[in-house]
């Protein structure tokens, strides 16, 4: 009995950190003060290492915080990697089956991804995530780069089990990996596009970052200057205040400075 309630307050200390990050106003009080909570959660997880919550918990922060935080690119590496490493052992511990074929053809891949089920889709989702970013942080590495289409396989997945979960964030990745590339190259723009107001639709307008990553990745592609500056403007005009959205909105709303004030010389 006292071994579960220490568990349950272990987790619930680890989420209410993690609501308290993404509620953060003052991103250089997140980047100053979030390496000391990624050491607590990796003491959590040596503590209980079969936890799929704490070991989403760790997956997310450390992912989060390389790809907004981190610059130097070894060090991104390592901490993507370990992303990576928590998120696969919490899927790991509900679908043992997928991570026997997650290295295998994508024939072999496939069909167990299409097994998933709803109970599923918390693991499912946070893998997916800290699979791409350990891909963007190698992005001279064509092996690495190779492991794209399994990362969008498991977000069509998500999307195929409740496009809403996370208020539609799935829609928001699979916007940016579909304009990755011109479409003479392969890239589905339009696709891509889709994706990003299907994920502003289900975050019932509010999360900022959607309209950044549509004016970046999708205007910026086709070179629609009007569209590109709109939405930035409406980004730089709305309040980034939001549950769970406060700092991912906030440091969307500096991203969309840079981007509007770069709009010149890249039009």
């Amino acid at each position: 009995m006292l071994a579960a309630c220490t568990s349950m307050a272990t987790r619930g200390l680890a989420e209410n950190l993690g609501e308290a990050i993404l509620n953060q106003d003052d991103p250089a009080t997140v980047k100053q003060g979030a390496p000391a909570y990624l050491l607590i959660l990796d003491g959590f997880i040596e503590d209980s290492p079969n936890d799929p919550v704490l070991l989403m918990a760790g997956a997310k922060l450390y992912g989060a915080y390389a790809a907004v935080f981190v610059e130097d690119p070894e060090r991104a590496k390592r901490m993507t990697a370990r992303a990576r490493d928590y998120a696969r052992r919490a899927l790991c511990l509900r679908q043992s089956r997928f991570c026997e074929v997650e290295g295998k053809a994508f024939d072999e891949f496939a069909p167990v991804l299409q097994a998933m089920a709803p109970g599923d889709l918390a693991a499912l989702y946070t893998y997916a995530v800290a699979w791409a970013g350990w891909v963007q942080a190698r992005q001279e590495d064509w092996l690495a780069i190779a492991d794209l289409p399994k990362i969008e396989a498991m977000l069509d997945r998500v999307v195929a089990l409740d496009e809403s979960y996370e208020q539609g964030q799935a829609h928001l990745y699979l916007g940016i990996l579909r304009t990755r590339l011109p479409p003479s190259m392969g890239g589905k723009p339009e696709q891509g596009r889709q994706h990003f107001e299907r994920a502003w639709e289900l975050s019932d307008g509010r999360n900022l970052l959607v309209k950044v990553e549509l004016a970046r990745r999708y205007a910026r592609l086709v070179f629609d200057r009007e569209l590109h500056d709109r939405l930035l403007r409406e980004v730089l005009e709305a309040d980034p205040r939001e549950p769970n959205l406060t700092l991912s909105n906030t440091l969307a709303q500096a991203d969309a400075r840079q981007l509007l004030a770069s709009s010149d010389d890249y039009f």
